[in-house]
């Protein structure tokens, strides 16, 4: 449950684009967009429908609103193991033959480290095999996603990019343990889909390999919000 107090930049699915233009505004808390118009914030540069829905649940949840709120999402998007070859012609992001360990080997030596050990622990978790998407995410596993309005691609089950400001971790979100491992994991935010780390040092690298270990196994053919 978030808190009135709460930044909303800390409400999960809620990016830093969608915070800044909406403390802009005045609205840094929860709390602050209570009886504010949606239509009117839904029109600044990087607030969407997505965040509008998750700041609305968060206010929801303390019985509070914003006037006209944006309506809640109808459709689920179905996703299931292993990909088809179809996917939305604008979609930019594919698998590679690149070597993930080559990759990991050119980087800065701080990133080159933390991509190392997270080639150890996503590869020891799941026992699969690393393979690049786009030029700087690293993969395990194939899924199809399809969304309710009909656009669809394939994508990586779970994954990491070690990038310069902070970590990204894929995939482990939405499954029965998920919460309470994230709750033990150690300092990270989350957004939708995706777990950001500032540093490896800061969080729990068992907890870590327990988290993959259990997305993983729950696998990816259930229905995802």
């Amino acid at each position: 449950m978030s808190a009135l107090t709460t930044p909303v930049g800390l409400v999960p699915g809620v990016g830093r684009p969608a915070a800044r233009a909406l403390a802009a505004q005045g609205v840094h808390a929860v709390g602050d967009l209570a009886g504010r118009d949606w239509p009117e914030l839904a029109q600044l540069h990087g607030v969407g429908p997505a965040a509008g829905r998750r700041l609305q649940a968060a206010l929801a949840e303390h019985g509070a609103t914003m006037q006209d709120p944006p309506a809640p999402q109808t459709g689920r998007a179905v996703v299931t193991r292993g990909a088809t070859g179809t996917g939305a012609s604008d979609l930019k992001t594919h698998a590679t033959t690149a070597d993930p360990a080559e990759y990991v080997a050119g980087l800065e030596p701080r990133r080159r480290r933390v991509g190392e050990a997270l080639l150890e622990i996503f590869g020891a978790a799941t026992g699969a095999r690393a393979t690049m998407w786009g030029p700087s995410m690293i993969g395990y596993g194939e899924v199809h996603y399809r969304y309710a309005s009909g656009r669809e691609g394939d994508t990586f089950q779970l994954g990491f990019s070690p990038r310069r400001a902070e970590l990204a971790l894929y995939g482990l979100q939405g499954f029965p343990r998920s919460e309470e491992l994230l709750t033990s994991l150690g300092k990270h935010r989350r957004g939708a889909g995706c777990v950001w780390v500032r540093s490896l040092e800061t969080i729990d690298p068992a907890t870590l390999r327990e988290l993959v270990e259990h997305a993983w196994a729950q696998g990816p053919d259930s229905t995802a919000p």
